[in-house]
């Protein structure tokens, strides 16, 4: 069997969690499955919508599966059926799905394990792919650096680093004032002279 094309879904009836995937199947809408890894029910969305239905055609199989991706499908499980229902839908949104006889949803759960391994290794080798790629293209010492950068606070000195700061760092020149700043003094400084006093 091939693997299952579809997205994935749990549900949750009663004590019980499901998983609900839709594939490709002989007819036009594709074929759901819901399992609980023991059995597996079955049901063919057809493109007609059950009779008495009012919507198009089309809209039947795409309210369902909008209704699973917003987690918003109720299932409701019977003897030899289940029925998944978009909640607050008209009932012709409801699919029937049929209980696999015991040989057929064997195969169809080991369609499912050995398809699901399949595509956690393809993402696996995908995800090595990428960490690969960003490894080769930073060397270690910037790495370093570009970590620091984001999650260690800057230890640098400087204060008020702003593009519109007014303050500029000045720097001390020999013989400048440090009362009257910008006054540099003509003469050698001397000191002070505690004799003549």
């Amino acid at each position: 069997m091939a693997e299952p094309a579809g997205p994935f879904h749990l549900l949750q009836a009663g004590p019980g969690r499901y998983l609900c995937y839709c594939r490709p199947g002989p007819g036009p809408g594709g074929t759901f499955y819901v399992t609980d890894a023991l059995e597996v029910w079955a049901g063919e969305l057809s493109v007609r919508p059950p009779l008495g239905c009012r919507c198009r055609p089309e809209e039947h199989g795409t309210k369902l599966r909008e209704a699973l991706g917003r987690r918003a499908v109720s299932l409701s499980l019977g003897e030899g059926k289940a029925t998944l229902q978009p909640r607050d839908e008209a009932q012709c949104s409801a699919l029937d799905l049929f209980k696999l006889p015991v040989a057929e949803a064997r195969s169809q759960l080991q369609a499912l394990v050995f398809g699901m391994a399949e595509h956690v290794g393809s993402l696996e080798r995908r995800l090595e792919a990428v960490v690969d790629t960003l490894a080769s293209s930073c060397s270690p010492e910037k790495n370093a650096v570009w970590s620091q950068q984001l999650f260690l606070p800057d230890p640098s000195p400087r204060k008020n680093r702003g593009a519109g700061s007014a303050l500029s760092a000045k720097r001390k020149i020999p013989g400048e004032s440090l009362i009257n700043p910008g006054f540099k003094s003509k003469r050698a400084p001397s000191g002070v002279d505690f004799e003549d006093s």
